[in-house]
C-alpha cells in the first residue's frame, strides 16, 4: 500500500505537476508511457496517482479516496467545501476575466445575461459589484455566446487571450488570478500528516526557489 494517493488533474496541468515533481527529486518516470492508464503507483510504494478531470479532483478528496489533490483555483471557487487548501504550486497561471464582443457596455444600467462555466464565481463577482444579472450556465465553449446574442458578456478562465480574439471578444474586467492548488482530505491530514507534510516540504523548496 503506498503513502499516499494523489488526485492529480489530466493534462496540461498534469504536465506542469510532473515537472515540478521532478524538479523537487521525485522520481515520476513510472508515468510517462501512460498510453490510457489512469492509475499509477510508483515502484517506491511512496505514491499512487489518480489521473481524473479537474472538476472530479474535490470530489475524489472530500470522498477519502484520494487524500491529496492538485487543481486549478477556479475549480476550488468553484467547490470550496470538504477539504483543506495547503499551498500555492504557482503553476497553471491564469485568471478569471469578464469578456465580451467590443460593443459591449458594462456600466449601462440593463440588467445583463452572463454566461460562464463558473456560475458560482460569476454571481458573486456581479453580486459585489452591486449588480443583478441573469447567469447562463454552459458545458462547452462559451466564446461564442456573446456573439451569437445568448449572453451579453461571458465570465471565463483566461490564459493568453488568443481564443477570446480569434472569436472576436475582448477582456473588460479581470476578476482575479488562478493557479494550481493542494488540497488535502480533512482526516487524511490527521492520519497521514508526516507524508503530507514532507511532500509539501519538497514542493516548497522549488517554489521558493522560483519565486
Amino acid at each position: 500500500m503506498t503513502e499516499l494517493t494523489i488526485a492529480l488533474t489530466k493534462g496540461r496541468l498534469e504536465k506542469q505537476t510532473l515537472t515540478l515533481f521532478k524538479q523537487a527529486g521525485i522520481d515520476t518516470s513510472f508515468m510517462e508511457d501512460k498510453q490510457r492508464k489512469l492509475i499509477f503507483d510508483s515502484p517506491d510504494q511512496r505514491f499512487t496517482f489518480l489521473l481524473v478531470k479537474a472538476a472530479d479532483v474535490t470530489t475524489y478528496v472530500r470522498r477519502g479516496v484520494a487524500d491529496v489533490g492538485i487543481v486549478g483555483k477556479d475549480v476550488l471557487m468553484e467547490n470550496p467545501y470538504g477539504y483543506y487548501e495547503m499551498l500555492d504550486l504557482a503553476i497553471g497561471k491564469c485568471k478569471f476575466s469578464v469578456a465580451s464582443t467590443p460593443n459591449y457596455q458594462p456600466d449601462d444600467y440593463k440588467r445583463k445575461r452572463i454566461a460562464t462555466k463558473y456560475p458560482t464565481v460569476a454571481s458573486e463577482h456581479f453580486r459585489a459589484k452591486g449588480e443583478d444579472v441573469e447567469i447562463i450556465k454552459i458545458e462547452g465553449s462559451v466564446e461564442i455566446a456573446p456573439v451569437l446574442g445568448l449572453a451579453d458578456a461571458i465570465v471565463d478562465i483566461v490564459e493568453t487571450g488568443t481564443t477570446l480574439k480569434e472569436n472576436g471578444l475582448a477582456v473588460f474586467e479581470d476578476i482575479c488570478s488562478v493557479s494550481a492548488r493542494v488540497i488535502v482530505n480533512k482526516a487524511k491530514l490527521k492520519r497521514k500528516r508526516q507524508a503530507i507534510f514532507r511532500l509539501f516540504t519538497e514542493l516548497k523548496s522549488v517554489i521558493d526557489e522560483e519565486e
